[in-house]
């Protein structure tokens, strides 16, 4: 492999050029609490710290990138002392390009980072493009949407001997991890979960490029509680059956083919000497009205020992402005006000999970690590995330077939899923 121009900092791709990359959608600044952005904000505050070098961007339509260049600097630039914005960009101003990740690419070095924040069904050929470059790849969740896309990803990923990830950040909350570890010690085996995610309405209009086309809120919004489930069951449950049901009328009304909310109830067996069953509920809707907060966020869980409530969206911080009104913020997720000019937010888990996936990569570049040390639970890394792909696709699948249940098959006690079929009743 060739190296990397450095081993103590690397290059980083950004491929979507979107909300949570640059925090300008729709020919502005996205109406969430992400509306400076988030990777390329990191991004430039990891270089700032010599942690990253180069630093690129890319994305379909090049006519955008006056816009986005002009938003950063509005939103970032001009907020933040000392933060360089250079950024190269692909495709040039003038191209509309739906294969400008290939060209991109290719102007990166084996040893780089790719961090793919595009849609849904774009991230398998993007992965893959980056992956056989020799490039570390980090992409949103869902990673994939098929099992069978997974199950590639991880074989190439190995092949190349590349760290691939998911960026999880719920993992990083320390309320999340906090609960994920009283979970794992003294609530026993599981029992019960219930899990609430939502997004305001208005969100309809930002996705509705691929809302209901290309993917769901299934897939967007219950991948995040879906995978703490995986994270915190890693050797106490596993995933078996799923069914899943769907609410419709708002999307429809704006001539959008897609489901309001979805369910998803997930039979989870334990992996104790009874094979007792648990049963998770995660719901998730893009039809919420808007309120206090940009997304609704708790989960209720129980063992068979105790029981434990967590309210991401509500951390006991409210703010009122004549602006903006009444709002409850986390600046546990991303510190966006900064500390005597400089941006502030290196603690927030929204920075640290990109962080630490760069700090990775530095370490499998210098040859202090290999990229399977860090399917420990450390990162969320494709090999230790399966089954959290296969929830979604058998949702997916269980919708389509009008609320079928569908059975998720393992090779044994071994924790990777090998297939999901539809359930046959018996009797």
């Amino acid at each position: 492999m060739v190296e990397s121009e450095s081993t103590t900092k690397v290059n980083v791709l950004m491929v979507g050029t979107g909300e949570y990359t640059t925090g300008y959608v729709g020919g502005g600044a996205a109406d969430s609490d992400k509306g400076a952005g988030v990777v390329a904000l990191t991004m430039f505050d990891l270089r700032r710290r010599n942690k990253v070098s180069r630093v690129g961007m890319c994305g379909v339509n090049g006519k955008k990138f006056a816009g986005i260049r002009s938003h950063m600097q509005k939103n970032i630039g001009d907020v933040y002392n000392d933060m360089d914005l250079t950024c190269e960009t692909f495709p040039e101003d003038t191209v509309v390009d739906p294969l400008a990740y290939e060209v991109a690419a290719k102007a990166f070095y084996p040893g780089d980072v790719a961090i793919i924040f595009t849609p849904d069904d774009t991230h398998f050929a993007i992965a893959m493009n980056c992956i056989q470059r020799g490039m570390h790849v980090m992409v949103t969740k869902p990673i994939v949407q098929t099992l069978a896309d997974h199950q590639k990803l991880a074989a190439l990923a190995h092949e190349n001997n590349v760290l691939v990830g998911v960026e999880v950040h719920k993992r990083l909350d320390p309320f999340y991890a906090d609960a994920r570890d009283r979970a794992r010690s003294n609530l026993g085996d599981f029992q019960y979960m219930y899990a609430y995610m939502s997004q305001p309405k208005h969100q309809l209009e930002t996705f509705k490029a691929w809302a209901g086309k290309s993917s769901d809120i299934s897939y967007y919004l219950n991948s995040h509680h879906v995978d703490w489930s995986e994270w915190t069951l890693a050797g106490m449950a596993r995933p078996v059956r799923v069914t899943a049901t769907g609410s419709s009328g708002v999307a429809q009304s704006r001539s959008m083919n897609t489901e309001d909310s979805i369910t998803l109830t997930v039979q989870w067996e334990n992996l104790n000497d009874q094979k007792t069953l648990g049963c998770a509920v995660y719901t998730s809707s893009w039809a919420a009205p808007k309120s206090d907060v940009h997304s609704q966020q708790r989960f209720f869980y129980m063992g068979s020992s105790g029981e434990i409530n967590v309210d991401q969206a509500h951390r006991g911080c409210t703010v009122a402005t004549d602006a903006a009104g009444f709002a409850s913020v986390n600046p546990l997720f991303m510190k966006y006000t900064p500390t005597n000019g400089m941006f502030s937010g290196q603690g927030s888990y929204g920075v640290r999970s990109f962080e630490n996936f760069i700090d990775a990569c530095c370490a499998v570049n210098a040859g202090t690590a290999q990229p399977r040390d860090f399917d420990d639970g450390s990162l969320a890394t494709v090999h230790t995330t399966m089954q959290g792909t296969a929830i979604l696709e058998a949702g997916r699948m269980s919708l389509d077939m009008d609320g079928r249940p569908m059975d998720i098959q393992y090779d044994g006690n071994d924790h990777e899923p090998i297939a999901i079929v539809p359930h046959v009743f018996t009797g």
